[in-house]
């Protein structure tokens, strides 16, 4: 049996390699990764993060994806507000480290991977919006197929979906808004590189497309429908059906 604090650790590790290592990616972009190696940084963290720590507390990684969560039903209240502190305790602490294992000068000309709005390509702010809420709302349309519903494949083929979408949002979205689709990606970096511009586009964003898609998903395939399975069996579960255990 899970305790909440061990999911909770689980978030923790599983936001920090996304931080580190897609913000890193980020810094890296313009001499070596470019826009291919930056979404194939930020799709193979996630799917192997989900792969490796899913089976215990769900695999957010992403307030958005847990708000989605709690509006479906899927995780409780006071679950839902727990593992969003920890992905923004995370996500700073991702960046803190990757601040603190680069030089200055590598790290200031991105601002440590923070996420903008590419206003030389004529993207305003309420497109920035539109486009981060449609990215976010394919992740978290599949984050419900394949790791919500039941019937889905996680078992079979664990992460990779999820990390795909990644992959193909910020091939399209990177160039315009950095394609975040996570309010505690954006957050992170630029806390520690004290980079505020534009920041609650990426809470508006994918907070918006993540609540559209939890529902579209829950009143078109899961409504009325009773669930075949333990909870306890779907990654993403942890509702009314599994009890947990208090935290040591």
């Amino acid at each position: 049996m899970k305790t909440l604090g061990q999911q909770l650790m689980a978030e923790f590790l599983g936001t920090f390699a996304l931080v580190f290592i897609g913000a890193g990616s980020g810094v890296v972009s313009g001499a070596v990764a470019g826009v291919l190696g930056v979404a194939l940084a930020h799709g193979l963290v996630i799917a192997v993060m989900v792969s490796a720590l899913g089976h215990i507390s769900g695999a957010h990684f992403n307030p958005a994806v847990t708000v989605g969560a709690w509006v479906a039903g899927k995780v409780e209240t006071l679950r839902a507000v727990l593992y969003a502190v920890v992905q923004f305790a995370a996500a700073a602490a991702g960046a803190g480290l990757l601040r603190l294992a680069l030089p200055e000068s590598i790290w200031r000309e991105s601002n440590l991977g923070s996420t903008a709005i590419a206003r030389n390509f004529g993207i305003t702010t309420g497109k920035a919006i539109l486009i981060e809420g449609v990215l976010t709302f394919f992740l978290v349309l599949t984050v419900f197929a394949v790791a919500v519903d039941d019937r889905g494949v996680f078992k079979s083929v664990a992460g990779l979906p999820i990390g795909l979408v990644l992959v193909f949002d910020i091939l399209m979205g990177g160039p315009l808004t950095g394609a975040s689709m996570n309010p505690a990606r954006s957050f992170g970096p630029a806390l520690v590189s004290w980079t505020w511009t534009d920041l609650w586009v990426y809470f508006i964003g994918p907070v918006t497309g993540a609540v559209i898609a939890a529902s579209v998903y829950w009143l078109a395939f899961l409504r009325g429908r009773e669930v075949s399975v333990p909870r306890t069996e779907t990654p993403i579960g942890g509702g009314p059906e599994e009890e947990l255990l208090p935290a040591e």
